[in-house]
């Protein structure tokens, strides 16, 4: 079966920034649900798909939101000033274009006397056009969230567009979902909020008690010039996450993931990240404690208009996950 990077597509120009996931849900639901049991919403907004078994219950996180702008102040002049949603970084906000949930766009600029040292975000502001506060009052209220504009590109084995974290996640979980023969209990968890605190994984696997659980998201690389060093390359092969500062991937969970995707010739590669997390960082702190595991997507540019993933990194995420959930470890 091969995938539809159509559905890639979609996913990634839809708004979605943290605490307001809703149309991501509900394009997702009505991509599962001829696949699942069941698809409920929860109270934090997460998006949990059954699939009944009788082996283990897996539950499969990837999550919907992607980083945003809050507004916080509308100036006389009708500029808007904003707080981020997420690890917005200051030196991707100027010059670049957001959008509301109207499909009003805007620019970021920075003040005139700010120099490039200083440019802090109390130095920026959104331009909607506005030529009065009371005109901006009419087209955007305080606390209504913007995100990038990126389009979806194709540029030969690779995809740029904003919100891939963690909209390739959600695709290759929706791959998998369709692909998926196991006989195991399985919770696919499309979940709110990770990026302002993984809130959403950490309510569902309250809730749902899992005996295992993966995360699937984005990781960086250290293949651009004078990068950070670090062994993760895009087109390498699906990413088998050792560490980051959410999680340290218990080693059985390691082995079993690894050996998984020897067996099926799946290209990984090991990922130790030095920052960030992910939904397992809090799925794997509920309750008692769960297994977890992480597949990572190689994605550079992270939170930029602009992050890029290789098509053959994304086959392999499928590929591993769809394996992993009909071969859980004993």
């Amino acid at each position: 079966m091969d995938m539809d990077f159509r559905i890639l597509e979609q996913l990634t120009q839809i708004f979605g920034p943290s605490g307001s996931e809703e149309q991501v849900a509900e394009f997702i639901s009505a991509q599962i649900s001829p696949y699942c049991d069941e698809v409920i919403s929860d109270t934090l907004g997460n998006l949990l798909a059954v699939r009944h078994g009788t082996g283990k219950k897996i539950m499969v996180a990837a999550h919907m939101d992607e980083i945003g702008l809050m507004i916080t102040h509308i100036d006389k002049e009708g500029f808007l000033r904003f707080t981020p949603l997420g690890g917005v970084r200051t030196a991707n906000l100027v010059g670049q274009r957001v959008k509301f949930n109207t499909g009003r766009i805007g620019t970021i600029g920075v003040e005139k006397l700010a120099k490039p040292s200083d440019f802090k975000l109390d130095k920026l502001y959104i331009d909607i056009g506005a030529v009065s506060q009371n005109e901006a009052e009419q087209i955007v209220h305080l606390g209504e969230t913007a995100v990038f504009v990126g389009d979806f590109v194709e540029v030969g084995s690779r995809i740029m567009a904003k919100a891939l974290d963690d909209r390739v996640g959600c695709f290759v979980v929706i791959e998998a979902l369709k692909r998926s023969k196991s006989t195991n209990e399985l919770v696919f968890a499309f979940t709110a909020q990770e990026e302002i605190g993984t809130r959403g994984a950490k309510t569902a696997a309250y809730a749902l008690e899992p005996d295992l659980a993966i995360a699937v998201d984005v990781t960086a690389t250290g293949d651009t010039p004078k990068d950070h060093t670090m062994s993760v390359k895009l087109g390498s092969g699906v990413g088998i996450k050792v560490l980051d500062r959410s999680l340290i991937t218990p080693p059985q969970i390691k082995r079993w993931m690894a050996g998984v995707a020897a067996e099926r010739n799946i290209p990984f590669q090991w990922e130790v990240l030095e920052y960030g997390g992910t939904d397992s960082g809090a799925i794997h702190l509920s309750r008692g404690g769960v297994p977890s595991g992480v597949i990572s997507i190689p994605t550079r540019y992270v939170h930029s208009p602009a992050e890029m993933v290789d098509r053959s990194d994304v086959q392999a995420a499928v590929d591993l996950l769809v394996s992993l959930l009909e071969h859980p470890p004993d």
